[in-house]
């Protein structure tokens, strides 16, 4: 969705995906960044979706293996 301009519903189906895991999507900043993608992997660039918790805590570890798991 990212690399078709689309990040609002990008951003809602990582919100999507926070409830998934009984988390509250209000409680966390969501960011994209776009890197080049590995060589010979048929894509141009990859995105990596970013989560920072509101409160200054950090992101529970699980959380964001499952994140960059789910990729």
């Amino acid at each position: 969705m990212y690399q078709q301009g689309q990040s609002f519903f990008a951003t809602a189906k990582v919100e999507d995906w926070l409830r998934q895991y009984q988390q509250n999507p209000a409680d966390y900043i969501i960011s994209f960044s776009q890197h080049p993608a590995p060589p010979n992997s048929g894509l141009v660039y990859v995105v990596q979706v970013h989560l920072q918790r509101r409160d200054g805590q950090p992101v529970d570890p699980w959380l964001l293996a499952q994140l960059q798991g789910g990729q």
